[in-house]
């Protein structure tokens, strides 16, 4: 079974880039057809989408996020990497990492999920 693990840090001011990384194990990030995907959930709010890597090393942004938006990946420790610069207090979510067949918030697999906190 696929596992996913969300790590980095848990509170970013405002202006800086939030760095976050998803350890994939059960799985390879350049095998299939899957996308990995980082979508979040700020308070009171639904998930949204931000973007994805897929198993081509292909990547897809959410429009309104893609000018701050940046998915990489390092296949020999099989993670990805969600990086968001200039971070605003309306960034503030719980951040999961995802792997399903499309660039959405349906997935097959997800991680349990980090919070982020953007204050100052």
């Amino acid at each position: 079974q696929v596992r996913l693990q969300e790590s980095g840090p848990g509170l970013v001011k405002p202006s800086q880039t939030l760095s976050l990384t998803c350890t994939v194990s059960g799985g390879s990030i350049t095998s299939g057809n899957y996308y990995w995907s980082w979508i979040r959930q700020p308070p009171g709010k639904g998930l949204e989408w931000m973007g994805a890597i897929a198993y081509s090393g292909n990547t897809y942004y959410r429009s309104s996020l893609k000018s701050r938006t940046s998915i990489s990946r390092d296949t020999s420790k099989n993670q990805f990497t969600l990086q968001l610069s200039s971070v605003t207090p309306e960034d503030t979510a719980v951040y999961y990492c995802t792997s399903g067949l499309g660039t959405d918030t349906d997935y097959l697999y997800r991680g349990q999920g980090t919070q982020v906190t953007v204050s100052s």
